[in-house]
């Protein structure tokens, strides 16, 4: 950089560039758009003004849907890598086009309107579509089958209304869902509500077909409503349909604990969301995922034995020499298939961690966008998944003892 260079705060280049800052420290921890200047003691960081064509170029990438890994090749690979991966994309777009252009002409013919009712406690207004997806990534982490009976308050969402916020939460144990919309309009609350996990997807069926949805809580009555314009659903509080609500909302465990008890996570792993999806699916009992040295890393890219984060010794399968020239790979192994290799951006050592399937995939498919952030502390820790752009979405995932047996992974979480 030129020692004459204007120097912007993240502030003012976020502004310049109409990225937030937030996905500016988040580019920053990925290697793709590093500041020109950090300052040793508060950490605060500075970008040059010539950056800002690369950071532009970068959010328009994003924008088109590139995976992180994609738009590294096109920002600095080969202009012919370039090509070929702009040209994927291009056919990926068009294969979903025919389902985007159906839920966007649904919600052209929803009118917007909502009445005004007296006795409302809390009242929160949202798109459809942001509610509809947001039921949708919550759900699947509802509880079933034996769990649910148990703990009947497990099969349920909770919604919570409460400091300008509306939030959705489920958990089976060994999973965490939590997804937080920031309404349009607010007024009331503190409000909490646990809704039968089958009711709420029938609700989001619903929902993606309004353009806006008032949620209202009214004072002493149990459950809520949901309205858009003229269309009204009554949602009754409870388990479901033959089911106790049992001890209520108040049941329900703080997930607020949960989430604060995380120990800050030693590895970031970025990797494309559909593609590890699939080298998961159908695999009979847990698999493993490795990942290994990228260029540059320990010369040990010859099959050789490398410790992984638990201390004890594995094969080094992260990739031939054309994978570690590319940079770092994710290996998934185990479950009755072949490996599968991906390329990831990670920060931290190597890794090397195990699932259960059937908890992993459903996190992955409740993820939004093309990239899939993984926040690991320890291979016995919960793993926070994330869409590496949607902060409002956040799933907790337990591992399992490497090694389970299929059909006894509930014994093999290492959870307790």
């Amino acid at each position: 950089m030129d020692d004459t260079e204007q120097l912007l705060t993240i502030g003012v280049f976020a502004r310049r560039v109409g990225l937030a800052p937030s996905a500016l420290r988040f580019y920053d921890d990925c290697g793709l758009l590093r500041p020109a200047r950090v300052d040793a003691v508060t950490g605060y960081r500075r970008y040059g003004a010539g950056q800002a064509p690369r950071a532009v170029k970068l959010r328009q990438l994003r924008a088109a849907g590139l995976p992180l890994v994609d738009a590294a090749v096109v920002l600095d690979g080969p202009e012919g890598a370039a090509r070929d991966v702009l040209r994927a994309h291009l056919e990926r777009t068009r294969r979903t086009a025919d389902e985007a252009r159906a839920v966007v002409e649904g919600l052209l013919r929803e009118g917007a309107g909502a009445r005004e009712d007296r006795g409302v406690r809390a009242r929160a207004r949202v798109g459809g579509a942001e509610l509809a997806s947001a039921l949708r990534q919550v759900a699947p982490a509802a509880a079933t089958g034996a769990a649910r009976e148990e703990f009947p308050v497990l099969g349920c969402v909770l919604l919570e209304l409460a400091d300008g916020e509306v939030r959705w939460v489920a958990t089976d144990r060994y999973r965490l869902a939590v997804r937080v919309l920031r309404p349009d309009g607010f007024e009331g609350g503190p409000r909490r509500v646990l809704i039968a996990a089958e009711t709420a997807r029938s609700l989001a069926d619903w929902a993606v077909r309004q353009v806006t949805v008032d949620i209202e809580c009214a004072g002493e009555a149990a459950g809520v409503r949901l309205r858009s314009g003229a269309d009204c659903r009554e949602v009754p509080e409870g388990a479901g349909p033959g089911r106790s609500g049992g001890e209520g909302p108040g049941g329900f465990p703080d997930y607020r604990l949960m989430l604060e008890g995380l120990e800050a996570g030693r590895h970031r792993v970025i990797v494309d969301r559909v593609g590890l999806r699939d080298a998961v699916t159908g695999r009979a009992g847990p698999v493993s995922l490795s990942v290994g040295a990228g260029q540059g890393d320990a010369a040990d890219a010859g099959g050789s034995m490398v410790p992984d984060v638990g201390g004890s010794t594995v094969p080094d399968t992260a990739g031939d020499a054309a994978d570690l020239a590319a940079g770092p790979v994710l290996e998934v192994t185990g479950g009755g298939r072949e490996p599968v290799r991906m390329r990831v951006v990670r920060t931290g050592p190597r890794l090397r961690i195990a699932f259960d399937p059937a908890v992993l995939v459903p996190a992955l498919e409740a993820g939004v966008g093309p990239d899939v952030l993984l926040e690991i502390a320890a291979p016995d820790r919960p793993v926070l998944v994330r869409s590496a752009d949607q902060g409002s979405f956040t799933t907790l995932v337990m591992p399992v003892r490497e090694g389970a047996g299929a059909g006894a992974s509930d014994a093999g979480r290492t959870d307790g």
